[in-house]
């Protein structure tokens, strides 16, 4: 078994990078490279990705009930509609990341996630076209790419529509976290089976 996959105290294995904190460990089991199909949900990895620029994945999932509680469960039209006086709560609300320009980036998000819904049926099937038609899992942790021609080409559309937070590899991260990818490590007994369009969930 290469060393990038661990086995934990219930035997299985695992990708390296959650370790032993069990908030990271049921992230990954549960949630990482799982189908999301909700536009909320999808609004809500797209700004926690934002957030978690320059910080830890693990920094933001500890905080993620506080920001879903300051942004509302991250409800399109309700973050579209924040103030400036939205903006200064957050400022001093310690138990999310108090940071002005990424604050100020979801409800902008928010904003550009009307426009585009006022074009495309919902944001799944937007995000759901730049998945790649084939993706294999990885061998080594070595093998995990920061970006791909996908999520260059999702970031550079959502960057077009005026999006922000929302570079190459913020992007790629999102779509590992939401399964338009499987990027579980090969032998991993937590990953998915990436088919057409991405997004099927092994039997």
């Amino acid at each position: 078994m290469t060393t990038d996959l661990h086995r934990g105290e219930d035997g299985r294995r695992r990708c390296w990078w959650c370790g032993a904190d069990p908030l990271y460990v049921a992230y990954h089991d549960e949630e990482w490279g799982r189908a999301v199909t909700d536009d909320h949900r999808l609004f809500e990895k797209l700004c926690l990705e934002g957030f978690q620029s320059g910080l830890s994945w693990l920094t933001i999932l500890r905080k993620r009930e506080s920001f879903r509680r300051a942004f509302r469960d991250f409800d399109i039209p309700t973050v579209a509609r924040f103030t400036s006086r939205s903006v200064e709560r957050m400022l001093g609300d310690a138990s999310i990341v108090r940071h002005r320009g990424k604050i100020e980036s979801a409800i902008n998000n928010a904003k550009r996630a009307e426009d585009l819904l006022g074009s495309e049926d919902s944001l799944h099937a937007y995000v759901a076209r730049f998945a790649p038609s084939r993706h294999l899992r990885p061998a080594a942790r070595g093998d995990v790419p920061a970006t791909t021609p996908e999520s260059t080409a999702l970031a550079k559309d959502l960057k077009r529509r005026g999006w922000t937070y929302v570079g190459p590899t913020t992007v790629y991260a999102f779509m590992q976290a939401v399964g338009l990818v499987d990027d579980h490590l090969d032998g991993c007994d937590f990953g998915v089976r990436a088919g057409p369009k991405g997004m099927k969930r092994l039997e």
